[in-house]
């Protein structure tokens, strides 16, 4: 895969032999930060159950391997002692499969991040970034998204999601632990599992496209996005880490800051593959799902000096190439 960000031009020599965990590093975001973090020479552990789909494989050679879940507390604390920094992204991550298990996810994403601040704070972590989301938002028709706005879940997935944020802020107030709550933003890119009944948008286009079927809009196709491609991610989660001042538990949009309709990304797909010909089908709106998404990147910049460093046509392109080899 062809990279498409310079680690070391960014983030200098800030994470050289510095030690941390990434839950979850074996997915999609998890192993795109571990890539980064080898890169610049982090001494990186992964922990992660692949319950999300992810094998292992793409991750670096020289990354300690630790299979096994954020509910097993033992395990967590072996991961977690001796670490500088924690990037907690392991989650169940989707909406539709929420509402089918409510229960599933209130273990694993509230208990399980409850687990990793204690973790944390039992083996001296000095900060612990979390993998937040803007489906804490709900459906509210204000834009841009910015993050005094109330917090007004609209599935189970987004309440541990804000339950997640929750926890950060009070650990941070109660004990000597930094945290930062990143919302992402329609997270894409290369290794995003398109195998799910539960894919993400960008995926589960390109699996049909490269199948030779129309890829289906659950709705009228007018609903829109802030699409971030992953290497936004990323790079917010080393800027946060990296930051010498406390953050106290602050919540931060990472985004793009633009918005795209789900029309739009149908049919800059259908070029991107050579299969205009190929029509969207439109099904049911579903449960849980919000209308509009655009954040404001004001907080971001203020705090991290953050700003996107991929667009999303670049991002798309090279997602949309990585696919094609990837579906042969």
């Amino acid at each position: 895969m062809a990279r498409i960000t310079d680690w070391r031009r960014l983030h200098g020599s800030a994470f050289e032999g510095r030690a941390v965990l990434i839950t979850g590093g074996a997915g999609f975001i998890g192993s795109h930060l571990a890539s980064a973090l080898d890169e610049l020479g982090a001494k990186i552990t992964v922990l992660d159950d692949l319950s999300a789909g992810g094998d292992g494989k793409s991750l670096p050679k020289k990354v300690e391997f630790a299979l096994g879940s954020i509910l097993d507390e033992s395990l967590l604390q072996k991961c977690t002692d001796g670490r500088e920094f924690v990037f907690h992204q392991a989650a169940m991550g989707s909406v539709p499969q929420s509402i089918e298990q409510p229960g599933r996810y209130q273990l694993v994403n509230s208990t399980g991040t409850l687990n990793v601040l204690e973790a944390a704070r039992k083996g001296k972590v000095r900060r612990v970034m979390f993998a937040a989301s803007s489906s804490a938002y709900g459906d509210s028709e204000v834009l841009p998204k910015i993050e005094t706005m109330p917090v007004t879940p609209r599935s189970p997935y987004a309440a541990t999601k804000a339950a997640g944020e929750s926890l950060l802020a009070f650990y941070c107030a109660c004990y000597p632990l930094d945290t930062v709550s990143l919302r992402y933003f329609n997270i894409f890119g290369p290794r995003q599992s398109a195998e799910s009944a539960y894919a993400a948008v960008i995926a589960a286009f390109a699996k049909a496209l490269l199948s030779v079927k129309s890829p289906t809009i659950h709705g009228d196709g007018e609903q829109s996005r802030d699409f971030t491609y992953v290497d936004n991610a990323v790079h917010a989660n080393l800027l946060a880490a990296s930051r010498k001042n406390p953050i106290g538990g602050t919540v931060i949009n990472v985004a793009c800051g633009e918005r795209i309709t789900v029309n739009q990304l149908a049919a800059q797909m259908a070029r991107g593959f050579g299969r205009e010909d190929l029509q969207p089908i439109h099904a049911a709106e579903r449960a849980g799902d919000v209308k509009h998404s655009l954040a404001d990147l004001g907080r971001a910049r203020e705090i991290l000096n953050y700003h996107p460093i991929v667009d999303f046509s670049t991002g798309l392109q090279t997602t949309l190439a990585w696919y094609r080899t990837a579906m042969r």
